[in-house]
């Protein structure tokens, strides 16, 4: 090894569990905001492109911040870049309690989503602590975490949202959802380790502008970042429209998306808790992937039809089971494949262009949905059709280079 390799922590089996469950605090605040912003925009009185612009708006701060994070986690460590980032997720949601209009709130959700960029930090960590067989099933613990807070969130944010108050009935959600925050930064100054400290001068370390253009003609990492794009927009434009479609269908409220939210995060953990890194680990990442994106395909066209609450609950868990058995490999997959230096980066580069797709997708469904009631499922489920193929392409690629690797010079 060179002497400008990572210097790691002596890895636990501890470290990742214990990452992923201090980090289902903040998960747990933001799954009580998510379900709301419909509602929360509306209470501005903002029209349709506006509520998707309140969804976009976190996804374009997102996509600056995740490259960022992720390169200067490279460089200084994994959890100073936890610490200041859910800091400034907490104080966001807290501005987001007083915001008086729907401009200001559209700013503060743009800073909000450049701190909660983090996703790569995390990714980083699990992947310097998890051997490379692992990181799919470690990675699906963490899907597993965001998707209980997405179970217990959406009730607490209904039972405390009071959207005919306008937007101070929006205000306790908001302060528990920052609390959230600054429960889980503190656990996270006592409880976590740092997992990889790195040299500080690192002298082939890339300009941000080579490193996108290295990892888009990669012949995998570009592959799966596509994948990653068509994914994120096509579900993020369903998610954003969803609480207008349910209203403007069966006349649905908070309550009611809580209730398909709720099912939605329980199919989601215990597929990505018992199901996905198993299946991963027998049949192989790429495989696995291709499956999930075919049943989400499934699981989108087939949502036009639905016609009562348990038909839509049973879809939308489809979704989720397919997006659970796919989603976790992308990450295992680019980890396996970048440069150990520069891992954070190029997870953030990835979850950039997942932020981008969630500020397209979501103006291009808030664009179509007055149009076509169904329109956003109906997209969703054509933008999976490439990704299938991606996977598979993806999938004979990794296993091409495993084979080199192994075999004898």
């Amino acid at each position: 090894m060179s002497d400008t390799a990572p210097r790691r922590a002596s890895p636990s089996p501890l470290a990742a569990p214990s990452l992923i469950a201090v980090i289902f605090i903040n998960m747990l605040g933001f799954g009580i905001i998510v379900p709301l912003l419909p509602f929360y925009a509306k209470s501005f009185n903002a029209p349709a492109w506006q509520i998707a612009l309140i969804f976009s708006a976190y996804s374009v701060g997102a996509f600056f911040g995740e490259p960022f994070w992720g390169r200067l986690s490279d460089k200084y460590g994994r959890k100073p870049l936890l610490i200041s980032t859910i800091t400034g997720n907490c104080l966001c949601y807290l501005a987001l309690a007083f915001a008086p209009n729907i401009w200001v709130a559209f700013f503060i959700r743009l800073l909000g989503g450049l701190a909660a960029g983090n996703g790569a930090v995390i990714q980083g960590y699990i992947s310097d602590v998890t051997p490379p067989e692992k990181r799919a099933r470690q990675l699906s613990y963490q899907g597993a975490a965001w998707n209980v807070g997405l179970i217990v969130g959406p009730s607490i944010g209904g039972i405390f949202a009071h959207p005919n108050a306008g937007p101070i009935g929006f205000q306790v959600p908001l302060f528990i959802a920052s609390g959230l925050a600054a429960l889980c930064v503190l656990a996270i100054i006592v409880f976590i380790r740092e997992s990889n400290t790195r040299e500080q001068s690192i002298s082939h370390r890339p300009s941000r502008w080579s490193a996108i253009g290295e990892a888009v003609g990669h012949p995998i990492i570009g592959r799966l970042m596509l994948l990653t794009f068509l994914v994120g927009f096509a579900f993020t434009g369903i998610e954003s429209t969803f609480g207008l479609w349910s209203q403007a269908k069966f006349d649905w409220g908070p309550r009611e998306i809580g209730i398909v939210f709720a099912f939605t995060g329980v199919a989601a953990a215990l597929t990505q808790t018992f199901v996905t890194g198993r299946l991963s680990e027998k049949y192989g990442e790429g495989k696995m992937l291709a499956i999930g994106m075919a049943m989400t395909a499934v699981a989108s066209v087939s949502q036009v039809f639905s016609t009562t609450m348990p038909m839509v609950i049973a879809l939308m868990c489809l979704t989720a089971i397919g997006q659970s058995v796919a989603w976790p490999n992308v990450a295992a997959m680019i980890s396996q494949t970048a440069d150990p230096h520069r891992q954070g980066q190029i997870l953030g580069l990835n979850n950039a262009t997942s932020a981008l797709a969630r500020v397209i997708g979501p103006f291009c469904a808030g664009l179509i949905f007055p149009v076509v009631l169904d329109g956003p499922f109906l997209m969703g489920a054509l933008m999976m059709l490439p990704t299938i193929m991606l996977a598979l392409a993806a999938s004979r690629r990794v296993a091409a280079a495993r084979a080199e690797v192994k075999t004898p010079a």
